[in-house]
């Protein structure tokens, strides 16, 4: 068990399950995002934190030794906004990492929008390269090298968790491939916890799907089997919507909809 397990954007969709379903996993959990966290549990703590404030997220990080970071922007926009909370903030919670007298073990919500240029005829594992399909896919890229590098040159261990879509169950036929049930999701989050040695792992965050574009081997040494399938969906999916024409970037990329033409100024 942990002592002080971080959680943040603890008010956002994944956070907001973390923060109900990670309990078990520390003495006390400390939630922050940057307003609506309501009142606190018994076991939590709350600390208001905007990313972009290096003095604040130190404070946030003193003592945890374990972190859940899934704050920041969290779909594409503007590039002021991006750099504030995915570029200035992953630099700043890694140097409060590294000044903390506890050193955590953190796990960084990357997204399947570091490689949505992929096409989805592909399979990709860990050494596949980065593509991008927009500035927030970039802001992944750069905090899965912040992890590399504060791995590298000062032992800080991180799980960058390339999200797919994880949501109650997959709404489209796209999420066929890239849906991870919450279930799956707090798995994972619990191997990554649990495993004597972590190391810097880019895994990919998806349910065992018979769809999937995505090869997790070079992460079993995690010990995570991921137990739904969005296929269990598929026949209701296919009843609420047809399947996109072949040219669409729905049907053709992995970053889907992301991929398509424009770019926010």
């Amino acid at each position: 068990m942990l002592n002080k397990l971080l959680i943040t954007g603890a008010n956002g969709g994944l956070g907001s399950v973390c923060r109900e379903r990670l309990t078990h996993l520390a003495k006390t959990v400390r939630v922050s995002a940057r307003k609506d966290l309501g009142n606190a549990a018994a076991h939590e703590e709350i600390v208001y934190c905007d990313l972009a404030d290096k003095d604040a997220v130190e404070a946030m990080v003193h003592g945890c030794d374990g972190i859940v970071h899934m704050g920041g922007q969290a779909t594409e926009a503007n590039w002021d906004t991006i750099r504030a909370a995915n570029i200035d903030g992953m630099f700043n919670l890694y140097e409060a990492a590294r000044k903390s007298p506890v050193t955590p073990r953190i796990i960084f919500a990357s997204s399947n929008h570091a490689i949505g240029f992929h096409e989805q005829t592909e399979r990709l594992d860990a050494k596949s390269p980065t593509r991008p399909d927009g500035l927030y896919g970039v802001s992944k890229v750069f905090g899965e090298a912040m992890a590399s590098m504060y791995y590298d040159k000062f032992g800080i261990e991180t799980a960058s968790i390339r999200i797919g879509s994880c949501f109650p169950e997959p709404i489209n036929h796209r999420m066929l491939s890239t849906w991870m049930s919450y279930d799956d999701f707090v798995l994972l989050i619990e191997r990554i916890f649990m495993v004597p040695r972590l190391g810097c792992p880019i895994i990919y965050g998806a349910s065992a799907n018979s769809a999937s574009w995505w090869d997790n081997r070079e992460v079993g040494y995690i010990g995570w089997t991921p137990k739904d399938n969005a296929e269990a969906f598929r026949a209701k999916i296919d009843a609420a919507m047809s399947p996109p024409s072949a040219d669409d970037v729905t049907a053709r990329l992995q970053g889907g909809a992301f991929c398509a033409d424009g770019i926010h100024e």
